[in-house]
Order: structure tokens, then sequence, then C-alpha cells
């Protein structure tokens, strides 16, 4: 499909909700592909990234930085507490803060270092046992708990379940956002990423669609 072709639906999705397309970010999900195709997609002018792993990243990115200006990369999958002072170093956004602990860790090293990532709560709007984020019933107390650590909030990330209709975990997720205050909103993928903008979305995560399909390491 390519990069282009999902920019042309981007732009239509916003035309089609009444919104500019400079509210919505495209994320490159690059996890588990060959540079090549990765530095394709920089040659072509993509800018911004999404990496699930700390450990991957951190051997992709700082060369890529080097050789490429104005490169971000947001970290989309888990994050332990223990990569957390990697993670500043590697990544502009963290969109899977999920738990206190990780919180209290990114607010501790955001005083020693003097800044910090954007940071996204993720919300697990499924209430799925498997995943991670925080349940929706939970979600207005940890922002609160967020913000009395001074930490950036920009707003909130899902990964809807598979077998279930998007949208409507899209609906859910903007309501918490709304009802606190959040306009970030880090929800779909290559599959739904139209629903998502029509119910709000600022950032949208696609990667096969991008890249082709994922290699396997």
């Amino acid at each position: 499909m390519g990069l282009s072709e999902i920019q042309d639906r981007i732009a239509k999705a916003c035309a089609e909700a009444g919104r500019d397309t400079s509210e919505v970010q495209l994320i490159a999900v690059s996890k588990v592909q060959p540079l090549d195709r990765v530095e394709a997609v920089l040659e072509e002018g993509h800018r911004l990234f999404g990496e699930n792993r700390v450990q991957e990243a951190a051997g992709k990115w700082p060369d890529f930085k080097a050789r490429f200006g104005g490169v971000s990369v947001h970290l989309i999958g888990p994050l332990q507490t223990n990569k957390a002072r990697q993670a500043f170093e590697l990544f502009d956004a963290i969109h899977s803060v999920d738990r206190p602990k990780l919180a209290r860790t990114i607010a501790r090293i955001a005083q020693e270092e003097g800044h910090c990532p954007e940071l996204f709560i993720q919300v697990n709007t499924g209430e799925e046992e498997q995943k991670a984020g925080v349940l929706p019933a939970d979600a207005d107390g940890f922002i609160a708990e967020c913000r009395e650590m001074d930490l950036p909030l920009r707003g909130l990330m899902c990964i809807p379940p598979v077998e279930e209709t998007p949208s409507l975990h899209f609906s859910l997720l903007r309501k918490i956002a709304e009802r606190n205050g959040l306009d970030g909103l880090s929800m779909g993928m290559s599959s739904d990423f139209e629903q998502a903008i029509a119910l709000g979305a600022t950032h949208v995560r696609v990667g096969s669609a991008i890249f082709g399909d994922r290699v396997k390491t």
C-alpha cells in the first residue's frame, strides 16, 4: 500500500469528519521492520515513527536520527520500569503509561533529567486480562495521580479487542479524555484508523500498511 496512500486515506477521513489534516499525526510503526524499509520511508520525508521495545529502538534510531533531521520516535509498547531512563534518551513520547509504579519512576527521572517525554495513559477499554492499561473505572483517578506528579500528560491510548467493534472503544476513550480535559487520543491502526479519525484521534498508528508485513526476528 505505502506511505502516500495512507496519507491520502487520512486526508479523506479528516475531510469526511470535518477536521483539518494537521490535527492527526501518522505514527509509522517501524517495529520488527528491516532497516532498509524504514530508511525508504525516511527518504520519502516521513519523520514520526513508533516502536514497541526500548532495546530494538536503541539499536535502530540513534543512527537514523544522526542521518535524518527532525525525526521523532514514540514508544507505543509496554515499558518496564528498569528501562524508563533509557526510554527518556530514545523517545519523544511514551504511549503506554499504565500503572502507578511506572508513573512514579517517570516522575523521579523527569526531576533528575529536567525533561520528560510527552505521556499518554494506556486505557484497557476492553478490560482484557492479558492486556496492559488502566481499567476505564480507574482512569480518572490515575489521571489525577499523574497530574499530582506534574507529569506532562498529552492524552490517552487504547488498543481495542480484536473481536469487538473498535468504534465503541474509541468513543469510550474520547469520553474519558474529554471529562479529564485531555485532547490527545492515540487510537486507530491499519485496519480501523478512519473510524478513529472520525471519533477524534490525534495520533494513528499504522505499520504493515506502510512498510509491508512485519518480518519476525
